[in-house]
């Protein structure tokens, strides 16, 4: 039977405990760069005994930041930094991840310390977002503009481009953000997506460009790699994406080589009333994983060792993904592995630490 400390093979790559850093945007870079803070932040969960470290959101574009302090992975130059923090992960014997993002409509905002609000596109730090619609994602914010026809094909190549610098930065996952009304949700769901040509429409034509970016990136990504999507798999909304809907994608997803599902839920559209308590999106990973047959991830107010060891032993999931609780204590898996009685390696020098 499996438990929260057994380990994962997928594909060549094993993860030695089922305990993922989720991505946490951290507003700490300058024009895209990594540097010592997400050196420290990401290091210490990989110290902290974590199988599997995802950076934050990692814009593919600078215009698909969410704030101007957002990391990026749309140079050549971002990559030095990055290959330090992955060389560190792996040194502990964690695998290093980055999920590739693109804010659309949600671009352009000042840091969430700061308010968070949008800055319009003719200030300091702001610039036009775009979307599959011109439709802003809340009433008194600039509309983005509506990709054209070269705008889509832009961004399909700056998520490839991306994908060859994830490879030279030594990451061994990539998590494509398809969740939380960033671009690729934009297209998926309805409520943003009013679109009247193939992007636009049926079912089949708003998950057109997440396949086409997948398409396009695999011809990149190494066989050996694993290839993760987060995806919104509610939008706690009638008329909305659907848990149906989440099911189906990932059943094509499946196909395509896809190796996991992350489901989040929610983000799209403002003032949704969701039902915050613990472990309130399990539910829909163990739908996905049951009804698609695809490895799925949970991931939201899960903060305890018999928790999310449940999660995994009933088979609701197969990762478990680790957010708040990992910046209140980043060797929460140390933690974890003590109070379910697991014994698992620890760095030489922390070892004195243990508890007996």
């Amino acid at each position: 039977m499996s438990t929260l400390f057994s380990p994962l093979k997928i594909k060549n790559i094993e993860l030695k405990n089922r305990i993922v850093v989720s991505p946490m945007c951290e507003y700490s870079s300058q024009d895209g760069f990594a540097n010592d803070w997400h050196l420290v932040h990401l290091g210490s969960f990989a110290t902290g005994g974590a199988g599997l470290i995802i950076t934050e959101a990692t814009a593919v574009s600078p215009e698909g930041r969410i704030t101007f302090a957002d990391l990026g992975i749309y140079k050549d130059e971002h990559i030095e930094k990055l290959k330090q923090i992955t060389d560190f992960i792996k040194a502990q014997g964690a695998v290093p991840g980055t999920q590739l993002a693109h804010a659309g409509r949600k671009a352009s905002h000042q840091e969430p310390w700061n308010g968070g609000k949008q800055i319009p596109s003719d200030q300091p730090n702001g610039w036009k977002s775009v979307s599959a619609s011109a439709i802003a994602f809340v009433e008194n914010e600039e509309p983005p503009i509506a990709l054209d026809k070269a705008g889509i094909e832009k961004v399909k190549a700056d998520f490839k481009a991306a994908t060859v610098r994830a490879v030279a930065a030594g990451f061994q996952v990539i998590e494509l953000h398809g969740a939380h009304g960033y671009l690729i949700n934009q297209f998926l769901s309805p409520f943003s997506n009013q679109r009247t040509d193939e992007y636009g429409g049926s079912f089949e034509n708003r998950i057109r460009l997440l396949l086409e970016i997948i398409e396009d990136i695999k011809q990149v990504w190494p066989e050996e790699n694993l290839l993760f999507v987060r995806i919104s798999a509610t939008e706690w909304v009638e008329g909305g994406w659907t848990a149906d809907d989440s099911v189906a994608l990932a059943k094509i997803l499946k196909d395509k080589g896809v190796d996991l599902i992350d489901c989040s839920t929610g983000g799209n559209i403002p003032n949704v009333k969701i039902p915050l308590i613990p472990g309130y999106q399990v539910e829909f990973a163990e739908k996905v994983k049951k009804e698609s047959g695809i490895l799925t991830g949970t991931v939201g107010l899960i903060t305890k060792a018999d928790q999310a060891n449940e999660i995994i032993k009933n088979e609701r999931a197969d990762l478990v993904f680790f957010a708040r609780e990992m910046l209140r204590d980043p060797h929460f898996a140390l933690r974890a592995a003590h109070e379910l009685g697991e014994e698992i390696k620890w760095p030489v020098q922390y070892e004195r630490a243990k508890w007996h």
